[in-house]
């Protein structure tokens, strides 16, 4: 990571958070816009020219903005990023800013990988056990393993808490082994 991804993301960290707008919004209208520049090579290539002219890629940003349903301040935060030429560097300032609102807002990041596929109900117990964990609300990452044979394993951070059968084995296998 580029020390001025983190400082664009703290900014506007700090502008949504100033303007009270909804993180979740947010990080689906940056994504949106995101994804539209990633399907356009010639948008990205007319937007990330430096020789063209700043009225017309202002022009075309707001276009597109208007169509993908930017609100101002993500469309301004886009217009920086490309009047400043950093708009290639979209994604990585994206994930700093998900990763700082989600702290300013005490969200941990949760990975929890099953065996099988879980029902809404299991997700829903297994995720509130990892916000015991963590001790705050957690956004979960769902996987799934099957080499796990049963159980699941919890990643929070550099913690990591593992319940499955395939993880009890492999203890049982180092006690005997110790006897």
């Amino acid at each position: 990571m580029a020390a001025f991804e983190l400082r664009y993301a703290r900014a506007f960290q700090q502008v949504v958070a100033a303007q009270n707008l909804n993180i979740d919004s947010v990080r689906q209208q940056v994504a949106d816009f995101a994804a539209t520049l990633d399907g356009s090579r010639e948008l990205r290539e007319f937007l990330l020219n430096p020789t063209l002219d700043h009225k017309d890629k202002v022009k075309v940003l707001d276009a597109v903005a208007g169509r993908v349903g930017l609100d101002k301040p993500v469309r301004n935060f886009v217009a920086v990023l490309m009047d400043h030429g950093r708009l290639e560097s979209l994604k990585d300032i994206a994930a700093e800013f998900s990763t700082l609102a989600d702290l300013a807002n005490g969200i941990a990041e949760a990975e929890i990988v099953t065996a099988k596929s879980l029902s809404e109900n299991e997700k829903q117990l297994l995720g509130s056990k990892a916000g015991a964990l963590a001790g705050s609300r957690v956004r979960v990452t769902w996987t799934q393993d099957a080499s796990l044979l049963g159980g699941a394993v919890i990643k929070l951070g550099s913690q990591v808490y593992d319940g499955s059968v395939r993880g009890q084995l492999q203890q049982l296998k180092r006690h005997l082994a110790g006897a």
